[in-house]
């Protein structure tokens, strides 16, 4: 999926409208989407933006990197792959008796 990025470095106030406008010059943009704090709902700072195509996401990724968005640089990569959450929740379980 190299037409998904990773944007870190994200001021509290901004929103998935103005992450949008900010992107959708490089690209057609399929999804926007800025993670949250489920307990607050206050933005944690990084979001993700899939565009329609890996050439306006590598476009986007070498012209937002470090740009000046409501008062913060941001941070542009190609998203990590999640690590494995797997592991029940007894921590015994792995213990040999």
């Amino acid at each position: 999926m190299k037409n998904k990025l990773f944007i870190g470095g994200l001021a509290w106030a901004t929103t998935e409208d103005s992450l949008q406008s900010a992107a959708s010059q490089y690209g057609d943009i399929e999804e926007i989407k800025i993670i949250t704090d489920r307990d607050s709902g206050r933005s944690r700072g990084f979001g993700f933006v899939t565009f329609a195509d890996e050439e306006s996401a590598a476009k986007c990724k070498e012209g937002m990197e470090g740009l000046d968005l409501d008062g913060r640089n941001l941070k542009v990569d190609y998203p990590r792959e999640r690590e494995d959450r797997s592991g029940g929740g007894n921590y015994r379980s792995n213990r040999t008796w």
